[in-house]
């Protein structure tokens, strides 16, 4: 017994959507790898939390291409168990992308407090010859977000007392003084060469901003995918009642 109209159109239906599907999985691998690309200059003082999300979300990506292929075959042989695999997969899937969301949003809460605890507790090994990579860490962060310290420059003189003091700080919390020769002189307040800005605040802002785009790439491509849930389920439906030979509408 052929599908009825309204099911045949649904199976057609769902050889787009699994057209789409697929794009929202290199979407999300995408957005995935992206963040992963941003953060990694920063792995060795972020936390472990930073780098699970982004993560999990492309190896989500790469099952999507797996999924993909249950969801065309199961509609193209009008096959029951693998239409009904592809429904179940994709309710796992959205299930994870919507947990993936969720996780984002609530690392985007947590930013600054993490963010804080990262920097102060990298600051003490500023300078140390066996601690080369976080020094190279702090002076890129401070001169790529126009930074110094986590509040303020006081911060090292607090963080590291035996190599700073209040005037004494790293020479990335000046600003270039364009045509200085010898010795340079910061902070200098007149000129504005001290940087004053915390890097708690603009360089938590670059990785709030990344943790966001996780939250929102997971929740938004988890409703877009709902929607092939509904198809996948009524598709299956629709295939076993036709060898039980019922006719559905």
């Amino acid at each position: 017994m052929a599908l009825s109209t309204s099911a045949n159109f649904i199976k057609y239906l769902l050889f787009l959507f699994n057209f789409f599907f697929v794009i929202t999985g290199v979407i999300i691998m995408s957005v995935g790898l992206t963040v992963q690309g941003a953060y990694h200059g920063f792995r060795d003082i972020l936390d472990a939390k930073f780098f699970s999300i982004p993560t999990f979300l492309v190896v989500i990506g790469s099952f999507i291409f797996v999924i993909a292929f249950f969801g065309c075959c199961g509609a193209y042989k009008e096959n029951y168990c693998m239409t009904l695999t592809f429904s179940i997969l994709l309710i796992l899937i959205f299930i994870l992308e919507l947990a993936a969301g969720i996780s984002g949003y609530v690392l985007r809460n947590d930013t600054r407090e993490l963010v804080t605890n990262a920097l102060n507790g990298s600051m003490t090994q500023y300078g140390d010859p066996n601690h080369g990579d976080i020094t190279l860490i702090w002076d890129e962060i401070q001169v790529d977000f126009d930074c110094c310290g986590v509040e303020n420059s006081t911060d090292w003189a607090r963080a590291n007392p035996k190599m700073f003091n209040q005037t004494y700080i790293p020479m990335t919390c000046c600003r270039p003084q364009t045509g200085a020769v010898g010795m340079v002189s910061c902070p200098d307040r007149e000129e504005n060469t001290l940087r004053k800005t915390g890097c708690v605040h603009s360089f938590g802002d670059f990785v709030k901003a990344h943790a966001v785009s996780l939250g929102a790439a997971g929740i938004a491509l988890a409703v877009i995918q709902f929607f092939g849930i509904m198809f996948a389920c009524y598709l299956a439906k629709a295939i076993k009642l036709q060898r039980l030979g019922v006719t559905s509408y």
